[in-house]
């Protein structure tokens, strides 16, 4: 903080020990400390209301957010909102009735065998092959 040399230091204790004397230094060192002492934490207790307030804004702005969230009424998305995302509505599946209140959902034209695959069929007796025998034919 302070850019003070050895040198320096040296000379302003020298003055120090003349001007206050050798007998009342150490008690104008130690009120110096408590000074520097309680300035710090004024300081510290000034930084701590200020992130307080800034914390409390933040929350206060989240929740008027939330607060305008839940009083907004809950509207399906229209052509325009799709367009406004980037997303062609013509992509969109059977989008007129996803619309309409209590319709259907959408039928997707996607085989059922490809989500639920068959099982396979178990092999018949005679065509498994004993590996465990040790003798070879000759």
């Amino acid at each position: 903080m302070f850019d003070i040399a050895w040198s320096e230091l040296f000379v302003i204790i020298i003055v120090a020990l003349v001007v206050v004397g050798p007998k009342d230094l150490p008690k104008l060192m130690r009120t110096l400390g408590q000074w520097a002492g309680r300035a710090r934490a004024m300081a510290d207790q000034f930084r701590r209301s200020f992130d307080d307030m800034a914390r409390q804004a933040e929350l206060d702005e989240l929740r008027s957010e939330v607060n305008r969230l839940k009083t907004e009424a809950v509207r399906p998305m229209t052509d325009a909102d799709y367009e406004a995302l980037g997303i062609p509505v013509s992509s969109i599946p059977a989008a007129a009735a996803i619309e309409e209140v209590g319709a259907a959902p959408p039928v997707f034209d996607q085989p059922t065998a490809a989500i639920n695959p068959p099982a396979p069929e178990p092999v018949p007796a005679e065509t498994v092959v004993d590996t465990t025998s040790t003798s070879r034919p000759t």
